[in-house]
């Protein structure tokens, strides 16, 4: 899943703590959620990008819906401008290099 997001620069503290909050809370314990990333632009310091890897479509989508997820998000959302979800599915992936 990637989201495309912008948080004006008077709200990036609160975005990123709310962010935090998120990612703790997925990463101890939604089923599926595998990992997931927020990037800054070096362009643009309001454009934010969040990458977040799932075992299956079924799986965030399941998350995407509960109640939970929307209670979760809101603080984050709250820091948007504008935003865009777009989804993806591995059609191939490479693997770490073996170490020499």
């Amino acid at each position: 899943m990637v989201f495309l997001v912008r948080v004006p620069q008077e709200r990036t503290e609160a975005f990123l703590a709310a962010y935090e909050a998120v990612r703790h809370l997925v990463a101890g314990g939604v089923p599926g959620h595998l990992v997931d990333q927020v990037c800054r632009s070096s362009a643009d310091p309001e454009q934010w990008l969040i990458t977040s890897e799932w075992a299956s479509l079924a799986d965030f989508e399941a998350w995407e819906r509960s109640p939970e997820h929307r209670d979760l998000v809101r603080p984050m959302r709250e820091c948007f401008t504008d935003a865009r979800s777009l989804r993806f599915l591995i059609h191939a992936q490479t693997s770490a290099a073996a170490p020499a």
